[in-house]
């Protein structure tokens, strides 16, 4: 399989220069991939593939890892790569899937089914942080991979903007757990709530918190009177 061969990285180029590398390469397709809420105990993981303009007028300024931007400025760049980007493609998976097949295998089959999405078939591949086989192209994982390329840091906005969205759907249904504000992470607030109310339907069972408190939620009404129970 080709891959490139110690492809020149120009600072000058920021967040684009191993895109632009690889380009010159000759791989004129290059294609980001990212997941959000791999560290939640609820809720989906969400990965987005981005293929970006090979063009430096396409170019998106201040674009990085949403993790570093705002919540307006990722709602703002989302809105932006949606209307830049030459293909794109969003995957969610459940908590039941994560429960039964681990985390780390979701997380890498969430970015192959993302990038199997695309409508433009990339010629080469980054990832943020994890490889993933059986993509048929060249592909490079990228230690803080949505730090250093762009169409990474554009697929890590489309997930984690993605995922708030679904988390604050979620929030309107299981108001008591707090989601729209901490998105399904492992806050001290929201540890508070699952204890005091049990997993909800989307929490990760496998995960020991959740499973913990559904132990002891199952123990309180074991031994609470039959009136209070449920």
């Amino acid at each position: 399989m080709l891959s490139p061969s110690r492809p020149v990285l120009r600072t000058e180029g920021g967040v684009y220069a191993l895109e632009r590398a690889l380009q010159r390469r000759g791989f004129a397709v290059v294609a980001g991939a990212d997941e959000a809420g791999r560290g939640a105990c609820a809720g989906p993981l969400v990965a987005a593939a981005v293929v970006l303009p090979d063009t430096k007028r396409a170019e998106i300024e201040g674009l990085t890892d949403s993790k570093l931007l705002t919540a307006a400025s990722r709602d703002r760049f989302y809105d932006i790569v949606m209307a830049t980007a030459l293909a794109h493609a969003v995957v969610v998976i459940g908590p039941d899937e994560i429960d039964a097949r681990g985390l780390h295998v979701c997380n890498v089959a969430a970015m192959r089914r993302a990038l199997a999405a695309l409508t433009t078939r990339p010629a080469y591949v980054l990832t943020d942080g994890f490889p993933v086989d059986g993509l048929g192209v060249p592909n490079l994982a990228v230690w803080k991979g949505d730090q250093v390329a762009a169409c990474v840091a554009a697929a890590s906005v489309l997930a984690k903007v993605s995922r708030d969205r679904i988390m604050t759907q979620l929030d309107m249904v299981y108001p008591q757990y707090g989601f729209a504000l901490h998105k399904g992470y492992s806050t001290a607030e929201h540890q508070a709530a699952l204890e005091e109310h049990g997993p909800s339907p989307v929490h990760r069972r496998s995960y020991q918190n959740v499973a913990r408190a559904e132990r002891a939620r199952g123990a309180a009404e074991l031994t609470a009177p039959t009136g209070l129970r449920g």
